[in-house]
């Protein structure tokens, strides 16, 4: 979906915004739904209520009955409002940033696809949540949680979780069993594992740095190009952390798991970590990747959910798919015998060459480290990560450009994927069979 411009409350009030799909009243300093919303009721699917001063809403929201994807962000909700489950459409609700405490069974919708309750204060989730057959996504990171409800071991379709910086002593016996899990996010949690020692890296000083542009932002920082003090010098590149939490967890476990996970020819490896911010804020010196290198793919839609939105003109050779698909395994094999769950293995945290195929995977926002002294449990976590590079690449074989006579060689890698993918994850091969098999 294109997301047009914020709305404005006299556009609404109007008349002018009759038929709309998509209201955006962030930041209209609300302290309740304004009522022609529901004017647009045969029409409208994506509401976002974000930073506003919004404590409820209406009791009668269900009759928003298209409604598809509500957020409301940024809003001092101490309970998630129990009129969200009486909106019959509606498959996304984002609650980030509230105060929410309380999150009641009748506030979940049935469709439920994709739940963000990140950064609030919540410490008990209802059974419920284990009831919704749509569940996809679910992102908790940044609560008071030490459980999971047990109903959640039958959420089949539970591709993606985010849990870090919370309060888990223990992960549930379940939750390596859940046949769609790909994309898994632990740190931040009193878990008690063993876990690699992180390897400690140079300092430099903010004062030394000569930031240049801005080269890109996620998440958790964004990238500048740092210009070389002297002739001679390579330019570097520089991730400032923005120091709070995001939906994958705290900046601090991303440091540590680029540091444990140390230097490949397909990983973005640190090369030193900042001191003397005047802030306080922390930082990475990465080194400056070469300006052919783009994004293999964008991040989901809000339609996609959990895949990665490819551009409908991009095609691989078929030569290159395997090459790209080893460089990757080798890379997915380091990080799991250094003892670290990358979580985040998607094709928009991999960054490639049109010319050369060449691929680094980077992000190591939902990384966690393993715990090293429980082979067993240590295995089931990173067959999470194995399902992720088989969704990865079954998308890059989806993608193959020069097929003859529907022959392309490629049957043993998508037997491989096939392995990946099947539902029982102690089944799946280990990262390094993966390696191996090229």
């Amino acid at each position: 979906m294109n997301k047009p411009g914020p709305s404005t409350l006299e556009e609404l009030r109007s008349g002018a915004l009759a038929g709309a799909r998509r209201l955006d009243l962030t930041a209209s300093g609300l302290e309740q739904l304004p009522p022609e919303v529901f004017g647009l009721a045969d029409t409208l699917e994506v509401l976002s209520l974000n930073g506003n001063a919004l404590r409820t809403l209406p009791h009668d929201l269900g009759r928003l009955y298209r409604l598809r994807i509500v957020f409301c962000s940024d809003n001092p909700f101490e309970r998630l409002p129990e009129s969200l489950g009486d909106c019959p459409a509606l498959e996304m609700v984002g609650f980030k940033a509230c105060r929410i405490t309380d999150v009641p069974a009748q506030a979940l919708p049935t469709r439920l696809r994709w739940l963000i309750l990140t950064d609030n204060r919540i410490d008990r989730l209802p059974q419920a949540l284990g009831e919704r057959p749509h569940l996809q996504k679910l992102m908790l990171a940044g609560n008071r949680l030490a459980s999971l409800p047990e109903a959640l071991a039958g959420a089949n379709r539970l591709e993606l979780l985010r849990l870090s910086a919370n309060r888990f002593e223990a992960l549930p016996s379940w939750l390596t069993a859940l046949p769609n899990l790909a994309w898994l996010a632990l740190a931040g949690n009193p878990l008690g594992w063993r876990t690699a020692d992180a390897p400690s890296l140079p300092f430099r000083h903010w004062s030394s740095l000569r930031l240049g542009p801005c080269l890109g932002e996620g998440a958790s920082g964004r990238i500048y190009r740092v210009e070389p003090d002297a002739a001679g010098e390579r330019a570097l590149a520089f991730k400032l952390f923005k120091g709070e939490i995001t939906s994958d967890g705290l900046p601090d476990d991303e440091m540590r798991a680029h540091r444990v996970a140390g230097e490949h020819p397909a990983l973005l490896s640190p090369i030193a970590e900042l001191t003397g911010h005047p802030d306080g804020a922390r930082g990475l010196l990465l080194p400056l990747l070469p300006p052919a290198l783009q994004a293999l793919a964008g991040p989901p839609s809000f339609d996609s959910c959990t895949r990665d939105v490819y551009a409908p003109e991009r095609v691989f050779p078929a030569h290159a798919v395997p090459t790209m698909a080893a460089s990757l395994a080798s890379a997915l094999a380091q990080l799991h015998r250094r003892g670290v769950l990358h979580g985040d293995f998607y094709a928009h945290n991999v960054l490639w060459n049109p010319t050369t195929h060449d691929v680094v995977l980077s992000d190591f926002g939902a990384g966690s480290l393993l715990p090293i002294d429980q082979p067993v449990l240590q295995q089931n976590l990173c067959s999470t990560d194995v399902r992720a590079w088989g969704l990865l690449v079954a998308e890059l074989l989806e993608r193959v450009a020069d097929v003859a006579d529907g022959v392309d060689g490629l049957d043993a890698l998508r037997a491989l994927v096939r392995d990946c993918l099947q539902p029982v994850p102690s089944r799946r091969p280990s990262a390094a069979e993966l390696a191996g098999f090229f």
